[in-house]
C-alpha cells in the first residue's frame, strides 16, 4: 500500500509539473500574439514507464518529453518563392518611378522644345532679316541641347541612385548572412541534446525570407537541421556554420557585386540573382541604357539633319558650311544616311555651336537676296518631314520612349499590387496554421488550469490518504 500511495505521490507531483508548464508555455504563446514570424509552440506529453507492483502496471506520471513549434513547411516554401517575386517589382518600382518624372507627359518635355525650335525657323522664314528672330532660333535652339543634356543627366542620377541602393543594402544582408550561420550552430549544439530550438528556427525563417526577397535565395534543411541557402543560380551563401559575403566592385563610375566564398571570388550579375537585387539590376544595365540609346539616337538625329541643311545654307554675312549643333552632320537624306555606331553621349554633349545671330543660314544663295527664306522653310518642315529609319518623326519617337516607361511602370505597379495580395494571403494562411490564436489560448488555459486544480485535489487526496494510514499504524 505505501509503495502505491508513494507512486500516487509522484504521479501527482508529476502531473502538478506538466500542467504548470503547460501554463507557461500558453502564456508565451499569449505575449508573442504580436511578435512577427512566432510559431505558436505547444507540449508534447509522455507518460513515465509503467511500473509492476504484483499483479497490476501502476503508472508513473507524465512528463513534458518536447515543446515543439507549429510548421508548415509547405506553405512557408510557398512564402519563400512569393516573396522572391515581390522582391523582383519591389525593386524596380523606385526607379521607374524617377524615370516617369524624367520622361514626363506634361507640356515642358523635349517634345515640346523640338516644336519650339523648329518653329522657330517658320517664325525666321516669316523675315530672314530679323536679327531678333534669329536670336530666338539660337535660343530655342539651346534650350533644345539644354533639356536633352538634363534628360541624359537624369538617367545617369538614375542608374547611380541604384548603385546607392544597392551599397546601402549590402551590409544588411550580410547581417543576415552571417546571423543565419550563426543560427545553425546554436540550433544544432540545442536539438543535439533531443531539445527544440523553436525561436531560433522562428528568427531563422524569418532571415531566409528577408534573403529570398532581397537576393531570390533559396533555402533548404540538411538533415542536421542546418539551413543551407543559395543564390537562385547555386552559388551558395550559407553552408552550415560558414557564412559568404557579397561585396561590391566599385571601378570607376561602375559598380559590380562579387560573392566572397573564402578565398573564392565570383562575380555576380543578373542571371544568378534574383528578387529585389535582380529588379535593380535590370533597370540599371537593361531598361536605363535603352532608354539613353534611344535618347542618343533622338539627339544624333535631330543634331545631323539640322547641320546637314544648315551646311549648306548661307547667313545674313554670307558665311556657309557651319554646322549649328555641335557632333555629326549628315551626308545624305535621301536616302537616309547609315547611323553611324558612334553616336553614344549625343545627348549628353549636345550644344549650339552657332554664335553669331548673322550667321544663321536662312537663305540658299549667295549674295544673301533680303527676303531668301528658302534654306529656314526647308529647315522647319524638317521636324514633320524626317522620319527617323523611315518610321517615326522626331516626336512620335520621343512619345515611344515616354509610353515604354509609363506602360512598364504601370505594369509593374500590377505586378508589385498582386504578388503582394499573394503574400498576404500566404502569411495569412501561414498565421492561420501556426499564429497564436488567443481564443484557443484561452481554451487551452482554462484546461491545463483544471489540470492543475484536478492535481492539487489529487495530491491532497493522497496526502489525506497516507495521513490515515499513519493514524492506523499508530
Amino acid at each position: 500500500m505505501g509503495g502505491g500511495l508513494s507512486s500516487a505521490l509522484n504521479a501527482a507531483k508529476t502531473s502538478l509539473e506538466v500542467n504548470q508548464k503547460s501554463i507557461e508555455i500558453v502564456g508565451n504563446n499569449i505575449s508573442n500574439v504580436n511578435t512577427e514570424g512566432y510559431s505558436r509552440q505547444s507540449a508534447e506529453l509522455s507518460t513515465y514507464p509503467a511500473v509492476n507492483f504484483g499483479d497490476f502496471f501502476i503508472g508513473q506520471g507524465v512528463k513534458v518529453a518536447n515543446v515543439k513549434r507549429d510548421h508548415d513547411v509547405f506553405v512557408t516554401n510557398q512564402l519563400r518563392d512569393k516573396v522572391v517575386e515581390y522582391g523582383l517589382f519591389d525593386g524596380q518600382t523606385r526607379s521607374l518611378s524617377e524615370l516617369e518624372r524624367v520622361f514626363n507627359i506634361t507640356e515642358e518635355n523635349i517634345a515640346t522644345d523640338v516644336d519650339r525650335f523648329f518653329d522657330s525657323w517658320q517664325e525666321l522664314s516669316a523675315s530672314p532679316s530679323d536679327l531678333v528672330l534669329r536670336d530666338i532660333v539660337i535660343q530655342r535652339g539651346e534650350l533644345l541641347s539644354t533639356n536633352f543634356n538634363n534628360t541624359a543627366n537624369d538617367l545617369l542620377t538614375v542608374q547611380e541612385n541604384i548603385n546607392d541602393s544597392i551599397v546601402s543594402k549590402l551590409e544588411e544582408v550580410n547581417s543576415q548572412i552571417e546571423e543565419i550561420a550563426s543560427l545553425n550552430q546554436s540550433i544544432f549544439n540545442i536539438e543535439i541534446r533531443g531539445q527544440m530550438a523553436n525561436s531560433a528556427r522562428d528568427k531563422r525563417d524569418m532571415l531566409a525570407n528577408d534573403l529570398a526577397s532581397s537576393l531570390g535565395a533559396e533555402s533548404y534543411e540538411n538533415l542536421d537541421g542546418m539551413l543551407s541557402v543559395n543564390l537562385p543560380g547555386g552559388l551558395p551563401l550559407v553552408q552550415g556554420i560558414q557564412p559568404m559575403s557579397i561585396e561590391a566592385n566599385t571601378s570607376g563610375a561602375s559598380l559590380n557585386l562579387e560573392l566572397h566564398a573564402g578565398s573564392v571570388v565570383r562575380p555576380l550579375n543578373e542571371n544568378l540573382l534574383g528578387g529585389e537585387f535582380a529588379g535593380l539590376i535590370d533597370m540599371r544595365d537593361n531598361f536605363i541604357p535603352a532608354l539613353q540609346e534611344d535618347l542618343d539616337r533622338l539627339a544624333y538625329e535631330i543634331s545631323s539633319q539640322v547641320n546637314f541643311h544648315h551646311a549648306s545654307g548661307y547667313g545674313l554675312d554670307g558665311s556657309t558650311g557651319l554646322s549649328f549643333f555641335s557632333g555629326p552632320t549628315a551626308v545624305s537624306t535621301t536616302p537616309p544616311a547609315p547611323v553611324p555606331a558612334d553616336y553614344a553621349n549625343a545627348a549628353r554633349s549636345m550644344s549650339v555651336v552657332l554664335a553669331d545671330s548673322n550667321q544663321v543660314a536662312a537663305a540658299t544663295a549667295t549674295p544673301v537676296a533680303p527676303g531668301d527664306n528658302r534654306n529656314a522653310l526647308t529647315i522647319s518642315n524638317i521636324g514633320e518631314t524626317y522620319l527617323v529609319d523611315g518610321i517615326d518623326d522626331f516626336n512620335s519617337y520621343y512619345g515611344k520612349m515616354t509610353s515604354r516607361v509609363g506602360i512598364r511602370a504601370n505594369q509593374n505597379q500590377l505586378n508589385l499590387e498582386g504578388s503582394q495580395d499573394a503574400v498576404n494571403q500566404l502569411e495569412n494562411l501561414r498565421d492561420g496554421l501556426t499564429g497564436v490564436s488567443l481564443e484557443e489560448e484561452m481554451i487551452d488555459l482554462i484546461v491545463y488550469q483544471r489540470g492543475f486544480e484536478s492535481s492539487a485535489k489529487f495530491l491532497s487526496t493522497v496526502d489525506e490518504m497516507m495521513q490515515t494510514l499513519l493514524t492506523v499504524k499508530r
